[in-house]
């Protein structure tokens, strides 16, 4: 027969040890559930920083194919004006030949070489000596400046032609990367709005306070290496807590390279559209030791953030969407080198 023994009573030891380790365990859930918020809240920062930093690649490439755009279409403008200038002079030519034609026709015969005249191919007539020897050496020079004149409108109609191919396939790389950078700054976006009130506060207070601290920056007693290094840094000094906005150039928003430009233009110097192309606009400066107030500075391997030196290690750039043109520590960007223009 089985016996009925009452189960053993755990100790008042192992009941302090569970209820300890029950403790603990409670306690480290609860650090942790206080800590993914802000581990949360760094990795939100973390990617809207890549999402913004990729939006200004896109936009460096956007502003080339926009300045490639503008090229062309003065190209295309210029050589459709050519072709009807030209169509027109052969016009006329044409129209001196049909008043000889109409005058030999009235008198009974048309005389070869005008036949050779009226035709729509003079090059292939021309092929054939046995026409030419029938030329007076004024017709003959007549003849020529028309099949002269024919060659050159078919060759700016199928330049014209490849030009405006090109305008369209710019036009369509800039769609795309117009769609790119929208495409970018909307998951940066979608990121920001993930975060709680709470947390946009912080971020936004964080931007507010970097935005602030161009009031108080110490740009020491560097001096610009010509006037127009001094005269670019002060336009630019003038346009302090103006917004970033991508592809913009002044004079009330800019990019990082609209900044620069403009600043440059202002002293009386015309440079490139895009960072890229601003790097070999002067004298490349490679340590940061050697720059001076009125520099241009290049960040990241591909080149595609730019902005001023102003002094003491600081630089005055147009950083990113959401901030203001703003000084900031050279030292916050992978520096690649200097341009002295």
């Amino acid at each position: 027969m089985a016996s009925h023994r009452r189960p053993k009573q755990p100790s008042r030891t192992r009941v302090t040890v569970l209820t300890a380790t029950a403790a603990a365990a409670v306690a480290l859930s609860s650090q942790a559930a206080q800590a993914a918020p802000e581990q949360s809240k760094k990795d939100v920062k973390s990617e809207v920083d890549k999402f913004y930093e990729q939006a200004e690649q896109a936009t460096e490439k956007y502003n080339g194919a926009k300045e490639d755009q503008e090229k062309l279409q003065k190209e295309v403008a210029d050589l459709q004006d050519k072709v009807a200038r030209g169509q027109g002079e052969l016009n006329q030519l044409r129209k001196g030949l049909g008043a000889v034609a109409s005058g030999q026709y009235r008198s009974g015969s048309i005389d070869p070489s005008v036949q050779l005249f009226l035709s729509g191919d003079p090059d292939t007539y021309l092929q054939k000596a046995s026409t030419l020897d029938q030329l007076s050496g004024k017709q003959a020079d007549q003849l020529k400046v028309i099949a002269d004149k024919q060659r050159r409108l078919a060759q700016e109609r199928a330049e014209a032609a490849s030009k405006i191919q090109d305008l369209a396939d710019t036009r369509k790389a800039l769609g795309e990367k117009k769609d790119e950078i929208k495409g970018k700054l909307g998951k940066a976006q979608e990121l920001l709005n993930s975060l709680t009130a709470k947390e946009k506060a912080a971020l936004e207070a964080k931007e507010n306070r970097a935005n602030r601290s161009n009031d108080r920056v110490n740009l020491g007693d560097d001096v610009p290496a010509s006037q127009r290094g001094a005269a670019a840094l002060a336009a630019a000094q003038s346009k302090i807590g103006s917004p970033y906005v991508w592809g913009a150039t002044g004079p009330s928003s800019f990019d990082c390279s609209g900044l620069t430009s403009w600043a440059y233009q202002q002293a009386g110097q015309s440079l490139p559209r895009t960072s890229q192309a601003q790097a070999s606009a002067g004298t490349r400066i490679a340590s940061q030791s050697a720059l001076k107030p009125g520099d241009l500075v290049l960040f990241y391997g591909d080149l595609h953030h730019i902005g001023l030196y102003a002094g003491n290690g600081t630089v005055l750039h147009a950083p990113k969407p959401g901030a203001s043109v703003r000084y900031e520590s050279i030292n916050n960007m992978p520096f690649q080198y200097g341009v002295r223009v």
